[in-house]
């Protein structure tokens, strides 16, 4: 028999085979449509675009001015204000009392810039310290784990995100408590007198649980399931492993940038974006926030260092674009929904403002006053001072800094959280003393 002939009595199978070759094609084709592309411009190599940027030089001044210290003790006394006798942690929102790990992290680096910048002596720091690690000692982990999600600051109850107290619990999250666990390295380095405390609290915690093959692992609560998922994207990934590293916790993937990094131009900058959707819906979100903790606590590497010049630059871009004051990070807002990722890029396009469901929400874009200091105290340029100028008339000395100022309206966002003031104390010690790691003369 002929190859021809051959060939035509197995027709059929390879029409099937063919066909089947062609769907598999179709379905790729298809998943891909809709999701963010890499920037053809920076080629096989994501970081290309990086090398090619001068990092801005850092702006430690050493040494607090006269208007410094104002500042400064505007934002200690949101932690006057907000911290419980009984429990000595500090609420998230003014006179809210829930708290997280994150903003549990947040009252132990005010704390600590406090002291830097002299608001506070050593033996004061010292038991504001000591009585916030006995309460993080007490509290009932999930599941005997890890913390929850959320705790009532006065009963140390596991609470819903409404300060309900709820049996089973959130779950955990792990870039909460990679914060928290990291603010404890920096309490070592500059009190090694507790250091034995510290030990004996990270020892308490199964943190093991929440690293698995190199990557940060979390857990969600679903009508009574409980799921294990992975955590963080670029930028706050990155912040949350170095936390990790301080206490030996192998996190290479979640250092890693280069198998989920892509680069979108903003302003004429490379933004560096994750290729993972947030919350499996929406493309991930670009803030500031992680980089300036980072700067401002461990002190940049020479990657962050380059993300950060890039995301600052575009906002400073698009200053010269609009005449718009630009600071972007997530925020509290003062009214519903509450929260929200006023982004340099996220959703799929620039500056685009979101809520955590990933609904966009742009005539809440504010000019955040954790980015004004935080880019002011790294970088200290021309345009940030512009930015804390422009935020600064709304300091309330008897209650702390607000979140910022409505681009749309220039109302007062007036929301105030120890998050934010916790930045303005760490930004403000940076200027004098440099990153928080580093311990002070």
């Amino acid at each position: 028999m002929s190859f021809r002939d051959n060939l035509a009595r197995a027709r059929g199978h390879i029409v099937m085979i063919l066909a089947l070759i062609l769907g598999l094609v179709l379905v790729l084709w298809l998943e891909t449509l809709g999701e963010p592309q890499p920037d053809a411009s920076a080629g096989p190599d994501m970081m290309q675009p990086f090398d090619d940027l001068d990092p801005l030089p850092l702006a430690i001044r050493g040494e607090s001015s006269d208007r410094d210290m104002e500042h400064a003790r505007i934002a200690w006394t949101y932690f006057q204000n907000n911290v419980d006798e009984g429990t000595g942690l500090a609420n998230s929102v003014h006179a809210y009392p829930s708290t997280t790990m994150w903003e549990t992290g947040s009252y132990v680096v005010a704390i600590l810039s406090a002291e830097r910048l002299g608001l506070i002596d050593r033996s004061e720091a010292h038991d504001r310290l000591d009585r916030a690690i006995a309460s993080l000692s007490d509290l009932r982990l999930f599941q005997d784990v890890l913390p929850n999600k959320a705790y009532h600051t006065r009963t140390l109850q596991l609470v819903d995100y409404g300060n309900q107290p709820v049996e089973l619990g959130l779950g955990w999250s792990a870039l909460d408590v990679a914060r928290i666990v990291g603010t404890m390295g920096l309490v070592q380095r500059n009190h090694p007198e507790l250091a034995p405390a510290v030990e004996a609290l990270m020892n308490g915690w199964q943190l093991d649980q929440m690293v698995d093959g190199g990557e940060l692992i979390g857990t969600n609560v679903s009508d009574g399931n409980i799921r294990r998922n992975q955590e963080g994207r670029v930028g706050y990934e990155q912040y949350a492993a170095k936390a990790m590293m301080l206490f030996g916790f192998d996190v290479f993937r979640a250092y890693d940038v280069s198998g989920d990094l892509m680069v979108q131009r903003v302003e004429g900058q490379p933004i560096p974006v994750d290729t993972r959707l947030h919350r499996a819906t929406t493309p991930a979100f670009v803030v500031s926030e992680p980089y300036l903790f980072d700067g401002l606590e461990f002190g940049f590497d020479d990657r962050s260092h380059r993300f950060a010049t890039a995301i600052y630059r575009a906002q400073e871009g698009r200053f010269a674009e609009t005449g718009k004051l630009t600071a972007v990070t997530e925020s509290h807002l003062h009214e519903a929904p509450y929260f929200a990722y006023s982004t340099v890029w996220g959703g799929g396009a620039p500056w685009a403002v979101m809520t955590f469901q990933g609904e966009r929400i742009d005539s809440r874009r504010t000019l955040a006053t954790k980015a004004a200091f935080g880019w002011d105290a790294l970088f200290g340029t021309d345009y940030t001072a512009r930015l804390v100028d422009a935020v600064e008339e709304f300091a309330d000395p008897a209650k702390g800094w607000p979140e910022g100022i409505y681009e749309e309206t220039g109302a007062v966002n007036g929301s105030t959280t120890a998050n934010t003031n916790a930045v303005v104390l760490v930004a403000l010690a940076f200027k004098a003393h440099g990153p928080l790691v580093r311990v002070a003369p």
